[in-house]
């Protein structure tokens, strides 16, 4: 499933585009980013900029635009 990685991340990419956040709930995206230890998906998160919220149960994983991350003072 590793190989189907990059797939989710880049409809993340597409959604926080557009919108402030992408929650992942679909079972087969939720497996791919399952097999992720917690440190790896917050380096894959910070590596692109985002935050990332895992919720109790493993239903729902939501990434989010880390305005920390991208802001650069003048």
């Amino acid at each position: 499933m590793a190989d189907q990685l990059p797939a989710v991340i880049a409809k993340i990419e597409r959604v926080l585009a557009m919108k402030p956040e992408c929650f992942i709930t679909h079972p087969s995206e939720l497996r791919i980013i399952a097999e992720l230890s917690n440190e790896d998906l917050r380096k894959i998160a910070h590596e692109h900029g985002w935050r990332v919220v895992r919720r109790l149960g493993g239903r729902q994983v939501e990434f989010y635009n880390d305005a920390s991350v991208s802001f650069r003072p003048l």
